[in-house]
């Protein structure tokens, strides 16, 4: 007989953490409480206030569309680890894949758009089908999922390269190196959960996939007001966005947050 797709430990892919050896209900004990909700559903409202400032000054609630499709990726996230059944880890993935489809869709900026693409309009309508085609891919072989999301960083990193190259602003580049070295150690987290488990096993120490949810998630904090940033620049030019850091410049751990310049015309 065939396991139900919502048993426990029905998923084709098992992290390096001790299943239940903390509690009978939760199979990942540290995947589940103790890092998703700290780094999606505690971290990600200071995301949202990231947000704040370009949706109150210029009407633009789009840039607001990301709250739900991430809070939705932590909630989904803590029930596979705490399950880790077929549905938890499909779920867990495609809402990874639907919040990058939406960031992508609001906030990839229009100077990249491919030649054949003239309005932002025709864009959603191409994200969103090679969205639902990369949906339905992902039934076929699964354990493949997290290595091919993870590799879209790449493309971003890219990105975020070529936009820097055209910028000064010392912020910027700062904010930009702080991504990428809170991205550098949550990716080197994952591969060494995925692939040196037999060396943290024999040391007890089976929690770097763990590490890798906080990590990423800082990593995100500092990623949404760059792209933020950049779309203003691109978008509403007239509005001058700059890069502020919460509480303070000279705190050793900070918020970042986009502040605009309000002109007198409408967006």
């Amino acid at each position: 007989r065939m396991p139900s797709i919502f048993s426990y430990q029905s998923a084709e892919v098992d992290w390096c953490e001790s299943n239940f050896a903390r509690s009978a209900v939760i199979a990942e004990y540290y995947n589940t409480d103790g890092t998703s909700l700290l780094s999606f559903l505690l971290l990600a409202p200071l995301n949202f206030l990231v947000l704040e400032e370009p949706c109150r000054v210029c009407g633009r609630m789009e840039l607001c569309h990301l709250k739900v499709p991430l809070l939705l990726a932590g909630v989904f996230s803590m029930y596979f680890h705490m399950t880790l059944s077929y549905v938890g880890q499909l779920l867990d993935e495609l809402s990874i894949l639907w919040t990058l489809a939406v960031a992508y869709s609001f906030w990839y900026p229009q100077a990249y758009f491919p030649k054949c693409i003239k309005t932002r309009r025709h864009f959603f309508w191409l994200t969103g089908i090679t969205t639902i085609i990369s949906t339905l891919m992902s039934f076929v072989k699964p354990t493949l999922n997290a290595y091919a999301l993870n590799c879209i960083a790449f493309h971003l990193l890219y990105m975020t390269w070529k936009e820097l190259k055209k910028c000064n602003d010392k912020r910027v580049h700062r904010m930009a190196a702080v991504m990428v070295m809170w991205w550098a150690l949550a990716i080197t987290s994952w591969i060494s959960d995925r692939w040196l488990c037999w060396l943290w096993q024999a040391i007890n120490f089976p929690y770097f996939h763990s590490f890798w949810h906080v990590l990423i998630a800082l990593s995100l904090l500092y990623c949404f007001p760059l792209v933020i940033y950049f779309n203003v620049s691109y978008e509403m030019p007239s509005f001058k966005p700059k890069l502020e850091y919460w509480p303070s410049d000279s705190w050793p751990v900070v918020v970042p947050y986009i502040t605009l310049e309000e002109p007198h015309k409408q967006c």
